[in-house]
């Protein structure tokens, strides 16, 4: 097994389109409606407070994390919108990477804690988040407002 290293996919990172081609196909298996083009499409994310970084072996991406810092009423957090590995690469440390990365990166920003939601049927997530320490905090409620997207 070849260790991974983590890319972030920072403002002004020259290779960030070239990286951002590589996540594609893992990011589409995970959020196949992300709509239109996806470079397009993420760089509205990375626009609006959207942050990522990629977990790659080589120049293929195996891992994927979208995150942001929020400053709300409930304090200074870091949540991950997305927190994918590569069906194939699994069990071989690579969300672990992932997730170790965003917990530096939110404890050097200042930030008390880091959140997800996960899909109440990803059970095999649920058991990585539970042994990675993490606890259920709370529910979260949806409502759709639009049709789509």
């Amino acid at each position: 097994m070849s260790k991974a290293e983590v890319i972030e996919l920072a403002s002004g990172f020259a290779d960030r389109n070239l990286w951002l081609d590589r996540a594609e196909g893992l990011h589409r298996d995970f959020r196949p409606h992300i709509p239109g083009t996806y470079t397009t499409y993420m760089d509205t994310v990375l626009a609006n407070g959207g942050e990522m970084a990629v977990a790659a072996v080589g120049d293929r991406v195996v891992g994927i994390a979208v995150f942001r810092l929020l400053i709300s009423t409930f304090g200074r957090r870091l949540y991950v919108d997305d927190l994918v590995v590569d069906e194939t690469e699994r069990s071989s440390g690579h969300g672990r990477l992932l997730l170790d990365w965003c917990e530096a990166e939110g404890r050097r920003r200042g930030a008390s804690r880091l959140d997800l939601e996960s899909g109440t049927h990803r059970t095999r997530a649920h058991r990585f988040y539970f042994r990675e320490g993490m606890t259920i905090f709370g529910f979260s409620f949806t409502k759709p407002l639009n049709e789509g997207f």
